[in-house]
């Protein structure tokens, strides 16, 4: 069974409430951009491919409802701003955005009111279905890759945060990559992170894992440095929320320690985004504007306090992994190997490796 973060037809869209994961299982309706914005910023839907889909689709659903009215384009521009400012770090929105906009203004120059939207509208399903069939990719590149290293014995994943059908349109980027792992009968086990404060790992990895029939084991984040020593892990896996021009990558807090502690073992760490996921526009990853989170996902579970009162915090969303530590996988369409320096020419869809 492959769980759904999103179900979408033309005029309706609903999301999985994945706040509520692993209790109850809610899908909530999505009807106006407004919505969109909101289940993106509370992390109703959370991971870079689903915030730019689900965002990209609110918008579809209020123009199907003749949202804009004389001004489709003007509603268009304001509900993109809008939408990238709910989780800044991510950068699939913003990338989506740029793109849809110049799309909707190349195709005002001929159409208006309601043929416009249907373009608009069009142009967004597209995009739905192409986020799948680059998880597709990623999967199958980035499995192909780890056991080219291991030619004929099974292999086992760290893994880290959530990356998987809940994290995209459907497949993942990182889990994805162990989908197609356990599909071609390769996988012994993945180990899955904890992923403090938000528990996405525990409450989504791990769901997702039993859901789908994965051999796997959940573990604290402190645990991982000695599962490395302890369990033979064969590779390290994550996603990203954001790749720059030099390699830098942007990516759940906890990846950072993750990528040393696996070249202190020597363990392959890979990083698997789709190309939506590269912004070539910021030539390392010191440029990235990390988010800040509240205090309160720290300092309580389900409200509930668990740290002393009046002591100080620091939530950072993001953490940024540098280039020398990551061997990266990026999909899109065609493939290769190729040094971090070449992202900017090959990152459509390419192994990026620095080995």
């Amino acid at each position: 069974m492959t769980l759904e973060a999103i179900r979408y037809r033309a005029g309706s869209l609903q999301i999985l409430n994945q706040l509520l994961l692993p209790h109850e299982t809610v899908y909530e309706e999505i009807r106006l951009v407004q919505d969109g914005y909101e289940a993106i910023k509370s992390m109703k839907v959370r991971g870079a491919p689903a915030i730019a889909i689900v965002g990209c689709l609110s918008l579809a659903v209020e123009l199907r409802a003749g949202a804009g009215g004389e001004d489709p384009v003007g509603f268009i521009r304001e509900s993109l701003c809008h939408l990238t400012s709910a989780r800044p770090t991510a950068v699939n929105m913003g990338r989506a955005a740029r793109e849809l906009m110049e799309f909707t203004e190349n195709e005002s120059m001929e159409k208006s009111g309601d043929q416009l939207r249907e373009s608009v509208i069009r142009c967004i399903e597209e995009m739905l279905e192409r986020d799948v069939n680059d998880n597709k990719k990623i999967g199958n590149y980035g499995a192909q890759h780890i056991l080219s290293g291991v030619p004929r014995d099974s292999v086992t994943i760290l893994t880290h945060c959530n990356t998987g059908s809940l994290a995209t349109a459907g497949y993942g980027t990182a889990l994805g990559v162990v989908r197609s792992l356990h599909t071609l009968g390769r996988l012994k086990r993945v180990y899955c992170t904890e992923t403090r404060p938000y528990n996405q790992g525990a409450r989504l990895t791990a769901y997702e894992a039993v859901a789908e029939g994965f051999p796997a084991t959940l573990i604290t984040d402190s645990m991982a440095s000695l599962t490395m020593r302890e369990k033979n892990i064969t590779a390290v896996v994550v996603g990203a929320d954001r790749v720059v021009a030099n390699g830098d990558t942007a990516n759940k807090v906890g990846t950072y320690q993750l990528a040393i502690a696996a070249k202190h073992h020597g363990i392959p760490f890979y990083v698997a985004a789709p190309s939506t996921s590269c912004d070539l526009s910021l030539e390392s990853g010191r440029d990235i504007v990390i988010e800040e989170r509240p205090a309160e996902e720290l300092t309580s579970i389900n409200g509930v306090p668990v740290a002393a009162p009046g002591e100080s915090s620091i939530n950072s969303g993001y953490y940024l992994s540098a280039v020398n530590l990551v061997v990266v996988v990026v999909g899109g369409g065609g493939g290769g190997v190729v040094m971090p320096s070449l992202i900017p020419l090959t990152f459509t869809c390419a192994v990026i490796t620095n080995s």
